[in-house]
């Protein structure tokens, strides 16, 4: 029976079981590195699924952007239900890195907000990869980041067995040991509490209580536990319980570490000082000291990863634990799963590029005194190091790169798409006024217009964030419901706001370069991309070739360059176009097929995110109607309080709950008042 299969209505049709084939025999001769060169809207997800059903190897996805992985992600479990398929993105909705600017004397200290959500879900998928062998792993290039050894992290798992001997105290010392927090309040992932007999626990990789009763010292019984509605879920023999974070050190590594860390001070301070400069090792002198306080004391400090070497016993340069390291591996340490590298031409060069700019920093970190040496050992893998640790590789996308082409020992084609739809028509038109011609800006609202008439959407691709934030301003003053799309906007947002403008919410899109790889919009009948003969990195060929791509899952699909002159990226992207095109149009002609438009489920991950939210609120409301009843305002009054303090503790999810059972409040209470006059 095979490990993995693919619940879909549709079978494969164009060029994918052509491709499925070809890249399945690839995988079983051994071909270390294969490339899927697929068209927009061919399919290739769905090709790449096929080939992981067949071939039955836990599966690594990387893709350049969380949006991207959370779309791929979304589409994997589509296909396979039955299996784990997870998200593994960097923790961070905001992350400024620590850094030193010498010319200008500044120092700039680490500043992060982590998402609890998205810790939850890296949990999951470590957890899922030690346990299971049915695994799809979809992460952004975070995976080729430091992560605890996968071994401390399995040699520390609870296995909670009912009739288990285990006292009360020594089960609380256990779960603190592997760092989950106790708290009096609602548990949360990596928290536990304690009522009487009772210890309910929330592991870090699920929204499940888990409730065990201890009885004389024995477990007495376990209960899986809906968090909301409080229902029993189901009730296990067992279950095994993973630390609450990844970088997991036993007692005798964690002293070690300090002996090491202290050697290494030493060391350093000795050459700062031959060397004289004696500020510099003044200031590294304090701050080591403090750290080494704070982690004899407490057992961490801020900044813990960049001593990560020491606590994980790893020789300098040697390369750090990553989430590839918990996948499985053969008797002889080579790697014994598939990856696939989606639109590897915009995710290759951004893996090689991750080593040497993080080094850079910390190069000038440790001249100036603010770290060790060892901390440029808290470090992503080098481009050799990652290839050395996936698997056999495929590479999918439209515009093949230079590595992909030199490294592929079989590139396959799929330019037919199941559903026959061709590539898109694409018109060249002023940027400039010209006569009645009034400019790229208000032919694009015309053309938008026309599109959004018939049903359909629009993007516009901009060239800065600034221009995508103005332009978006002036479509809604001229009464267009349109939203903008950028890097600075948080990840669980970016997805909200791509499912609203599926749904319908508003019509068009603005953007810049995020728009142009792997977005699934078959809503979309016109593109607009503005001042397209200026060259560059966001309008080369390969650009334009996947901008031109979003506009072919839809039959309506068209796409105008606005551009004064015709460049030679333009000319390259237009004739590829052309090509597909009449490949595609003899193909249908031949098998009398009619073109029809995707037909896509709207849905993203962020759907359970929204249900459990709901039902948080609901359950508040049951809670406060009999205060409600008695004190309306006070009650709204103390809710508006609570609020505030979430707010201050920095807990918004909290807030944001209170926040909406304050608007249901609300509005009863103005209904009461009108039902009272």
């Amino acid at each position: 029976m095979p490990t993995f299969k693919i619940k879909n209505e549709f079978s494969p049709a164009g060029d994918q079981p052509k491709a499925i084939k070809e890249l399945v025999e690839g995988v079983k001769k051994g071909l270390s590195h294969q490339t899927l060169l697929g068209v927009t809207g061919s399919g290739k997800t769905f090709t790449a699924a096929n080939v992981i059903e067949q071939i039955g190897k836990p599966t690594l996805v990387i893709a350049h952007n969380k949006t991207l992985a959370a779309q791929l992600a979304q589409e994997y479990r589509e296909f396979f239900p039955d299996n784990a398929v997870h998200y593994f993105v960097s923790y961070y909705d905001f992350y400024q890195p620590e850094a030193y600017m010498p010319v200008t004397d500044t120092y700039i200290e680490k500043e992060a907000q982590i998402n609890e959500e998205i810790d939850r879900l890296r949990h999951a998928s470590t957890q899922a990869l030690l346990t299971r062998k049915d695994v799809i792993i979809v992460a952004s290039v975070s995976c080729i980041y430091g992560l605890g050894s996968p071994a401390e992290y399995e040699k520390v798992n609870m296995k909670i067995v009912q009739g288990q001997n285990i006292s009360r105290s020594d089960f609380i010392r256990d779960l603190i040991h592997i760092h989950f927090a106790r708290t009096n309040a609602d548990v949360k992932p990596g928290m536990f509490r304690a009522l009487g007999n009772a210890i309910e626990i929330m592991p870090t990789g699920e929204r499940i209580i888990y409730r065990i009763e201890l009885e004389e010292g024995k477990v007495e019984s376990i209960k899986r536990i809906d968090a909301v509605s409080r229902s029993i879920i189901s009730e296990p023999d067992s279950f095994f319980l993973f630390p609450a974070k990844h970088f997991i050190t036993a007692d005798d590594q964690l002293e070690r570490a300090y002996e090491s860390i202290k050697s290494e001070l030493a060391d350093q301070l000795e050459k700062f000082k031959a060397e004289g400069k004696i500020l510099e090792a003044d200031r590294l002198k304090r701050r080591t000291t403090y750290d080494l306080a704070m982690i004899r004391e407490v057992g961490y400090c801020n900044g813990i990863e960049n001593y990560s070497r020491h606590f994980s016993g790893r020789k300098a340069g040697e390369s750090p634990d990553t989430l590839l390291s918990y996948f499985p591996h053969k008797t002889d340490g080579s790697p014994d799963f598939l990856t696939i590298i989606d639109e590897s031409h915009v995710t290759i060069p951004q893996v090689g590029g991750m080593y040497a700019g993080d080094k850079s920093r910390k190069e000038t970190l440790i001249e100036h005194g603010f770290r060790l040496p060892s901390a440029k050992d808290n470090r992503p893998l080098t481009f050799k190091e990652f290839e050395e640790r996936i698997g056999q590789v495929i590479y999918t996308t439209a515009t093949p790169g230079p590595f992909e082409k030199e490294h592929s020992k079989r590139v396959v084609e799929q330019v037919i798409r199941p559903t026959g739809l061709i590539d898109p028509v694409v018109d060249v038109r002023p940027i400039q006024t010209k006569g009645a011609y009034q400019g790229q800006i208000f032919d694009f609202i015309t053309e938008a217009e026309a599109a959004i008439k018939k049903g359909g959407r629009a993007i516009a691709t901009t060239l800065t964030k600034k221009m995508a934030e103005d332009l978006s301003e002036y479509l809604k003053e001229k009464k267009i419901k349109a939203r903008y799309l950028h890097s600075e906007i948080k990840t669980i947002e970016r997805i909200e706001i791509l499912t609203e403008f599926r749904k319908g919410e508003f019509d068009v899109l603005v953007g810049v370069n995020l728009l142009r790889e792997g977005l699934d919009l078959p809503e979309v009948t016109f593109i607009g991309i503005l001042d397209a003969d200026k060259e560059g990195f966001l309008r080369s060929e390969t650009s334009l070739i996947q901008i031109i791509g979003r506009a072919a899952r839809n039959v309506d699909g068209r796409v105008v360059l606005y551009a004064d002159r015709v460049t030679g990226s333009m000319e390259r992207a237009m004739n590829e176009t052309k090509r597909r095109r009449a490949i595609q149009m003899a193909y249908n002609k031949k098998h009398g097929i009619t073109p029809i438009t995707i037909k896509k489920k709207i849905k993203d991950i962020t759907d359970t995110l929204e249900r459990e939210h709901h039902h948080a609120v609901d359950l508040l409301l049951e809670t406060d109607n009999k205060l409600f009843e008695k004190n309306p305002k006070l009650l709204i009054k103390n809710k508006k309080l609570e609020m505030e303090e979430a707010v201050r503790d920095l807990d918004f999810e909290t807030a944001a709950i209170i926040r909406d059972e304050i608007a249901v409040l609300e509005k009863k209470l103005e209904k009461s008042i009108k039902g009272k006059k």
